[in-house]
């Protein structure tokens, strides 16, 4: 849910202001408007120093920097200049300038034996399909084009060679000992954030009376009005407060469980919702979990990504993530087993499972693929839910009158939907059905056709009400019919899995030979991992698409709102 927001603003004299904000990060539930990027000269070299610090750390991790690399590049000049002049070996450089040398080398198969008869030439070194040659004296006319003299010696680069290595080994250990220092690092970085969004909220100040006094605009929560209002009072701040308008565009800061908190990074992908609006995160978390257990499909692929999300709790960068990942694991479990999937194999006839097959989701349902159904069945409900919060917002925000035109499609849709169901399970007789979605049908139409605008002229909405109905019936069944590829791609999955499965088989035979063992686990563990890994790349995009496309356009949400970004002090 989105919490209240209380708008603070503030009047206090110019000498004041610093002191001010460095105790409003002391408190730090207190948003104010302000750039998010560099509004000046200080400001950009505040960033540019934690970048500066932040490519520091990246470095110093990796063991790796712009001198080492140059050193590095260095030493490798090195080696590639001892290997070109290797094969000429070691003389005297000075002594055999007398003589006149022409340099070559020329692929074996085209050395012709006949030029040592018309030149004064001697194969120095071959090796790897190369001659190496020199011509002493006259070369005119020779048809290949002679190298550079070799300026060097093996023995003469290596000491340089030499030299360049312990440096490189001088400033590894530098790199070495300076990871020490990450945290010391770490921490400045936080302190210059600090400075740096205190100094942004300082710029957002609107100077009044010839630059004596200062204006600022905030935002807390009003559950923190108590605290907010005791800092105020003891540091006798002028301030006045009211409650959060829409207006005013106030920061949005979510109120959720630890199960919905998880995906509130997948909300945040979309954009935060308007003041006035609602916080899909709830759904998201319910609809995105059952919607990618359904495209992975397999209660064993589950079982990998439990255990991916448990090793990624050891790695900091990705820590936060690995509950989000397990949870994905867990579900992927429950819904696999459902599916009777177990790294494509179908444990519906596994004898453990006799007992219990009636809980597995039938192959067919109705002469169709069961799963195809469940997946119509699982947007169908999606979607139904979409309108009635977007009915239940549209009343809240606009007023019943206002609203009956979505209440209307609301009451049609989604009344037509249960009554469908209901009469499926024979309930209900025929003739009740007829008359109730006739009751239905003609209680919609009133909000749809003349009433969907109460300010509008009754003609001009019928019109609009044609309109409306094309674009819903059009647009709704395409819609529903998305939500196949959760079905789609459950089938992809599971087929080229039981694919892999054949194919060891094959290897296998009939198991006798322990030797092709070894080739049989090696292509089923390397085909199942790269099919997890595309279908979790499936089974996240299409499932964020299903939510941000169809359900927000269904439940007409807007992501206009900005994130809740209260002044901290992270020293």
């Amino acid at each position: 849910m989105i919490a209240k927001m209380t708008q603070y603003s503030f009047i206090l004299l110019h000498g004041d202001k610093e002191n001010f904000l460095a105790g409003l990060q002391e408190l730090g539930v207190v948003d104010i408007t302000r750039a998010t990027k560099p509004v000046d000269s200080y400001s950009q070299d505040l960033l540019d120093n934690i970048e500066t610090v932040r490519r520091d750390i990246e470095c110093t991790e990796k063991g790796m920097d712009d001198t080492l690399a140059a050193l590095l590049a260095e030493r490798d000049a090195t080696l590639r200049e001892i290997e070109d002049i290797r094969p000429w070996g070691e003389y005297d450089r000075e002594r055999l300038s007398a003589f006149g040398l022409h340099y070559y080398s020329v692929a074996a198969k085209k050395f012709d034996p006949a030029w040592q008869e018309q030149y004064a030439l001697q194969v120095v070194h071959e090796q790897d399909g190369t001659v190496w040659f020199v011509i002493v004296g006259d070369n005119a006319g020779f048809p290949l084009k002679a190298l550079p003299a070799p300026a060097h010696t093996p023995a003469d680069l290596q000491p340089l060679l030499d030299e360049q290595e312990q440096k490189i080994a001088a400033h590894r250990k530098i790199l070495e000992e300076r990871k020490q220092s990450i945290p010391q690092m770490r921490h400045h970085i936080l302190s210059l954030e600090t400075e740096l969004d205190r100094y942004l909220a300082g710029t957002a100040a609107v100077p009044a009376a010839e630059n004596t006094i200062d204006t600022l605009v905030g935002f807390a929560p009003t559950e923190n009005d108590a605290a907010v209002t005791e800092y105020l009072e003891r540091e006798g701040v002028f301030y006045l407060k009211e409650e959060a308008k829409v207006e005013e565009n106030p920061p949005i800061q979510f109120k959720n469980n630890k199960f919905v908190k998880m995906f509130e990074v997948l909300t945040d992908m979309y954009g935060r919702p308007a003041y006035d609006g609602f916080d899909p995160t709830p759904f998201i978390a319910v609809f995105f979990l059952l919607f990618f257990a359904l495209c992975m499909g397999d209660a064993g692929y589950g079982l990998v990504l439990i255990l991916v999300g448990l090793l990624l709790k050891k790695v900091d960068s990705f820590r936060s993530l690995a509950p989000l990942v397990t949870t994905l694991g867990v579900a992927t479990v429950v819904v696999g087993f459902f599916l009777h999937t177990f790294f494509s194999i179908d444990i519906a006839q596994w004898k453990c499972f006799a007992g219990i097959r009636g809980i597995f989701l039938p192959d067919e349902i109705a002469g169709y693929a069961g799963g195809m159904i469940l997946s119509l069945i699982v947007g169908v409900v999606h979607l139904c839910l979409a309108m009635i919060v977007k009915a239940v917002n549209a009343v809240r925000v606009n007023g019943f009158a206002a609203s009956l035109g979505t209440l209307g499609w609301t009451l049609l849709i989604v009344g037509g939907v249960i009554v469908g169901g209901i009469a499926l399970t024979g309930v209900m007789s025929a003739t009740v059905t007829k008359w109730v979605v006739i009751v239905l049908g003609v209680v919609a139409a009133i909000g749809i056709f003349p009433l969907n605008d109460p300010k509008r002229n009754k003609l001009a909405n019928v019109g609009l009400g044609v309109w409306d109905t094309y674009q819903m019936v059009t647009g709704l069944l395409g819609d529903v019919l998305s939500y196949l590829r959760l079905y789609a791609l459950g089938l992809a999955g599971s087929m080229l899995g039981m694919a892999f499965n054949d194919m060891g088989k094959m290897v296998l035979g009939d198991g006798s030979n322990f030797i092709l063992w070894i080739p049989f686990i090696l292509l089923v563990l390397i085909g199942h991992t790269l099919n997890i890994a595309m279908c979790a790349l499936g089974a996240f995009v299409h499932p964020l698409r299903l939510n941000f496309l169809e359900f927000f356009k269904n439940s007409g949400y807007e992501a206009s709102g900005r994130k809740f970004n209260p002044l901290i002090n992270n020293k």
